[in-house]
Formats: C-alpha cells, sequence, structure tokens
C-alpha cells in the first residue's frame, strides 16, 4: 500500500525536508505528528504572519509545576497539511463524539477539522479511552472502568459517527490502552479472549491500530490474534515499553494490519514519565539536547528507519507519527528521521 512514487532528486528531496516538507519523502513512508496546533510550531509549521494574533492560550498543572499551553487555531489544520500527509487527533481519546444521543464538544472540533483540512487529507482517530481503559482516574484515586470494552456504547457514540463524518479521511483508528501491573492486569491469554470478544462485533468499516501499554501483556498469542484478526500492533517509543526494534522481535518480525499500514508513536523517552517528558519539552519549538541528544533517541531515530525499510519490503505503508515530548519539537523529529531514512537511501543506490 506505497503512496505515489516520487520522481523528485535525493538532493531535492532532502531540500524539501530542511524546510519541513514530508511530502513524497519515501513511497512508503508518511509523516505525521500527535495532535498539530502548538503555537511553538509558528515559523516553522504555520506562518506568523496569518497566526501569531490567532493564539489562544490556557493553564496546565503538571505534578505541581504550570505551564501556559499555547494554541494556534483549528484553521491551521489547512497549513499542517503542506507540510504532514498524516495526522492523529488524540482529543477523541477523552470524549466520545456523541454523549446521550447529542454532539460534544469532541465532534464539533472534530467537525471544524474536517472543514479546513484539504480533501487528501489522512486522519488517525484516537478511540476514546473509556471503552478500552481498565481503569479510569477519577478526583485523584483509579476506579473500575463500568464501559470497559462496552462494544454497543463504543458503536452508537464514536464509531458510526466517526465513520460518517470523517468518510475517506479516515486512515485508521488507535485503541491505546494504560500500562498495567501484572497483579492488576488478566494474563495475556485472558487478556486475548476478552479482546477477541470486543473486537469481533466491531464494524469492518475502518482500520483498527492497538497499543497495549503493558510489557507482560505482548505474548506472541496476543501478536497471532491481531495477524489472524487483521488488527494492526502500533509500534509505540513510550516510557515503560521495550524499544521498538525488541517490539519488531516479539511481534514476530510481521506487520498485521488488514489494509497494509503500520503506525510507529514516538511518543516519550524510554523510562521517563510524560509530566516529566513535558517539562523537558515545553514550549515544544526546538528540539531540547536532554531528549534529543541521547543514546536512546539516537536508537529511536535508527529502529524507525529500520521499520520504513521492513515496510517497503513488505509493501506495507508506515505511518510516523512523532511527538514533541520524545525530542522538544515534533516537526525537527520529523526532519531527523526523514533524513535518515535518505541516507539509508543514498547508501542502497
Amino acid at each position: 500500500m506505497p503512496t505515489a512514487p516520487t520522481n523528485r532528486t535525493l538532493q531535492d528531496r532532502r531540500s524539501a525536508v530542511d524546510h519541513y516538507n514530508f511530502h513524497g519523502i519515501h513511497p512508503h513512508v508518511r509523516f505525521g505528528t500527535a495532535s498539530d496546533r502548538y503555537a511553538g510550531w509558528l515559523g516553522q509549521i504555520y506562518p506568523e504572519d496569518v497566526y501569531a494574533q490567532q493564539v489562544s492560550s490556557r493553564t496546565r498543572t503538571l505534578q505541581g509545576q504550570s505551564f501556559e499551553e499555547r494554541q494556534v487555531p483549528v484553521a491551521s489544520v489547512r497549513d499542517y497539511f503542506k507540510h504532514f500527509e498524516v495526522l492523529e487527533l488524540d482529543f477523541t481519546f477523552y470524549r466520545p463524539l456523541l454523549e446521550e444521543g447529542d454532539p460534544s464538544s469532541s465532534y464539533f472540533v472534530l467537525s471544524k477539522y474536517l472543514v479546513y483540512a484539504p480533501d487528501d487529507a489522512a486522519f488517525l482517530l484516537k478511540a476514546p479511552q473509556q471503552f478500552f481503559a481498565r481503569t479510569l482516574r477519577r478526583k485523584g484515586s483509579y476506579v473500575e472502568n463500568p464501559n470497559f470494552l462496552d462494544a454497543e456504547s463504543y458503536i452508537d457514540t464514536f464509531h458510526e459517527p466517526a465513520v460518517e463524518l470523517v468518510g475517506d479521511r479516515l486512515d485508521g483508528i488507535i485503541f491505546q490502552q494504560e500500562y498495567q501491573r501484572v497483579a492488576d492486569s488478566p494474563s495475556p491469554s485472558e487478556n486475548v479472549e476478552r479482546l477477541d470478544t470486543f473486537f469481533s462485533t466491531l464494524p469492518n468499516d475502518a482500520q483498527f491500530h492497538l497499543e497495549l501499554r503493558s510489557e507482560h501483556l505482548l505474548s506472541s498469542d496476543y501478536f497471532d490474534w491481531l495477524d489472524t484478526r487483521g488488527l494492526g500492533f502500533v509500534f509505540s517509543h513510550w516510557t515503560w515499553l521495550p524499544a521498538i526494534r525488541e517490539q519488531w522481535a516479539r511481534c514476530g518480525e510481521r506487520f498485521t494490519a488488514a489494509n497494509d499500514q503500520v503506525i510507529a508513536r514516538l511518543l516519550t523517552p524510554r523510562n521517563t514519565k510524560y509530566a516529566d517528558a513535558y517539562a523537558e519539552a515545553y514550549p515544544f519549538d526546538a528540539p531540547v539536547p536532554a531528549l534529543s541528544e541521547t543514546e536512546q533517541a539516537h536508537k529511536m531515530v535508527l529502529d524507525t528507519t529500520a521499520l520504513a525499510y521492513r515496510a517497503e519490503a513488505e509493501n506495507a505503508l508506515l505511518n510516523v507519527v512523532a511527538n514533541n515530548r520524545a525530542w522538544g519539537n515534533a516537526p525537527d523529529l520529523a526532519r531527523t528521521i526523514a533524513h535518515r531514512i535518505l541516507d539509508e537511501e543514498e547508501k542502497r543506490s
């Protein structure tokens, strides 16, 4: 499932990457980011003369530290897609599209994105956590989730409205499950049985990708089940997961999605908590050496590059989803990986 082949020279593609234009860099790779409206990207992805006066802000508190989160308007997505080919939207993780039968705030925001995004835009939506999290944080503690694996509610409040609303621009739905200790989760085989009951009842009109954040659940049975069901495994560079190269070995060196698409989410440095990575990366306007110039960051880039060439060998399409927290600035992380892919192409030519 490659994209259209490029006729541009290697040097032309390098020049495009230098200007954060990731279209057509490699026929088996698409670049995108996890969320998109960061004011830290002004002058890089978003023209300052257009959006500098349209920035809104809100205060966010993490571990007692306050941050001013500055955002450009949703309309900026038209400029986003001048640089990237795919976008992961994660606000749908926090609320479904319908609540008590009426459109939620997520529905209205997603509708705005679709107005401003080009017709050939590609979106990856995160499924609401209320259907895939075993526990939810409520008033400072974690409680059992009464809607966990509720297929009927998922279909009614998220899946059907998402498919209807986004249409051909919906390239996949990501199910992300929180980290669980061994003592608090089912056995790997029990986990597969429960997941199969849920996914076997869902419509087959969208590609699903799964990201389980508990290493002990990434068993051979789990990967065999993904392959049988045609569900995609998300290669995630995240706090408590093994390195991407180890994930590749564990999954039997195969891609499992029925539509031959692969997702690599580059989220946080390994063994680094969300709040610490966020504080280090803030305000997300440039690479941060403490994140980008480490041995594990170097390996993350190499592992993602290797995954790109595995996608080429398997005639698959790799979606590289970069996050600010992994590097300090997601566009620069994408640029670094794109250049590394082109380095490899030059070696092989």
